[in-house]
């Protein structure tokens, strides 16, 4: 490091920039993170970790009285204040200290304030103090900023002041009344955690209920979203919204039915942290989402790298896959990358190379944290489809594996999996059921790896395990 200057510059010092500046020191260059807000970012403090938090509780009752014995030591319901209580500690209440104690430790520099790019390789970064200071790049800056809520123009939204993600994760009261605007991952989740917190939920579930999931999955979870009491509206949009001076809000859809709720939830969507970044400084459009190369270098309109390749952009900005360790797979890809390039090494840049994202493509995992829980890697039946493979579907009854017999009462789940009839391997992989969490590390082997079905056969799995579900795929595909 030379005063202000570094190897490599981050704007943002959540998952993403951390990771991206974490292996560019590890590589030997010196890195620094410019952050505006809390270092650990969204997914630390309003995301990921504060609402699994908030789901954790409810699972861990609804496994209890699932099991005779179990349920009969469960004397209470569920202690709402400690729940939000064991929540804030997940979020470190709000403070970064340990966020930057790792950063000092792991030799990356800190700088507070709202980072601007003014020219290629150049930042500018304003404090609280209002002095900017100018950090220069000498091989790279990366954008890893992130993404924020997404609010539709209906007409007296804002003025009511609803809740994105962030307040819904870091809830200090739960609300008697929760109206949820939105039916995806984020909506899905809250309002499971609201309805086992206390909370009367109602969903306006324009799309359905997980819309970019198996069919099934959804339909389980609207299923049980309705036994737990929430409400759940399939195909109704809001047309207004008006919040009285009493606080209390009224949506009112395109049907002119009328929703009362003391809290609105938004959850639709995201869109880019790329205003205020200095995007226009290289011919970029503030506000819009980043398009990268293969080895996530930006790239204008023409599809070249920015001013040659100085600028790149890994996470939520732009727009592959907006999950947190997809972003933290991109910037373990983007350190590496910037260090090959920056020391004259070959670029590993073809499929599955080292300096390239290809995971991104096919081969996601996810976990949606409802209840039951949904596990997926790879393509639905449908996507593959429209991605021109030819498959064939195979489904079956989670519940009659021995193994989750075992692990509750009554389980019920479902699995699907999606094989590429030319090739004979798994292109996806859906679980649905109580704590199918778990299992889904090793669909996501079974499709990065491209393992055939026939070596895949002599993976055995152990009994009674809710695993030997993949022995009953396999035999119902006829092997």
């Amino acid at each position: 490091m030379d005063g202000d200057t570094y190897d490599v510059v981050v704007l943002g010092a959540g998952p993403v920039g951390e990771n991206v500046a974490d292996r560019v020191v590890r590589g030997g260059l010196s890195a620094a993170v410019v952050e505006r807000e809390l270092v650990g970012g969204e997914c630390s403090y309003w995301a990921c970790m504060p609402t699994k938090a908030l789901l954790r509780g409810a699972a861990a009752l609804r496994a209890a009285r699932r099991l005779p014995g179990a349920r009969e030591a469960v004397t209470g319901g569920l202690d709402a204040v400690a729940v939000l209580g064991r929540r804030d500690s997940f979020a470190s209440h709000w403070k970064d200290d340990g966020q930057v104690d790792w950063l000092d430790s792991a030799g990356i520099a800190l700088h507070r304030g709202q980072g601007r790019i003014v020219s290629a390789n150049v930042v500018e970064v304003t404090g609280d103090d209002g002095v900017p200071v100018t950090l220069t790049a000498r091989h790279a800056v990366v954008v890893a900023t992130g993404s924020g809520a997404l609010l539709p123009d209906v007409p007296g939204l804002r003025e009511a002041m609803p809740w994105t993600s962030r307040e819904a994760a870091a809830a200090s009261v739960v609300p008697g009344r929760l109206t949820i605007i939105g039916a995806g991952v984020v909506a899905s989740e809250m309002a499971t955690a609201f309805a086992a917190l206390g909370s009367s939920v109602t969903m306006l579930a324009r799309d359905g209920v997980l819309p970019l999931a198996e069919p099934f999955a959804g339909e389980r979870v609207t299923e049980s979203l309705r036994e737990a009491g929430v409400s759940v509206r399939l195909g109704t949009e809001a047309a207004s919204v008006h919040r009285d001076e009493a606080g209390t809000v009224r949506i009112t859809m395109t049907d002119g039915e009328q929703v009362e709720a003391d809290r609105l939830l938004v959850a639709i969507g995201r869109t880019p942290n790329t205003q205020d970044i200095g995007l226009g400084a290289v011919g970029l459009t503030p506000g819009a989402w980043l398009t990268v190369d293969d080895t996530l270098r930006v790239v204008g309109e023409d599809g070249a790298p920015i001013g040659g390749g100085w600028l790149y952009a890994a996470g939520d900005v732009n727009r592959r896959v907006l999950l947190t360790h997809q972003g933290k797979y991109q910037a373990r890809a983007v350190g590496d990358v910037i260090v090959a390039r920056a020391g004259g090494e070959a670029v590993e840049d073809g499929r599955w190379g080292r300096h390239v994202a290809t995971a991104d493509e096919r081969a996601v995992p996810q976990v949606v944290f409802t209840e039951p829980e949904i596990a997926s890697v790879g393509l639905t039946a449908a996507a593959a489809e429209a991605a021109g493979v030819r498959i064939r579907v195979v489904d079956y009854d989670l519940g009659a594996v021995a193994g989750s017999a075992l692990h509750a009462d009554g389980y019920r789940g479902h699995a699907r999996m999606v094989v590429d009839e030319d090739r004979k391997v798994i292109v996806g992989l859906t679980l649905v059921g109580p704590d199918v969490a778990e299992l889904l590390h090793a669909a996501t082997i079974a499709v990065v790896g491209e393992v055939p079905l026939d070596r895949l056969w002599h993976a055995v799995p152990a009994f009674p395990t809710v695993s030997e579900v993949w022995l009953r795929l396999l035999e119902a595909y006829g092997r």
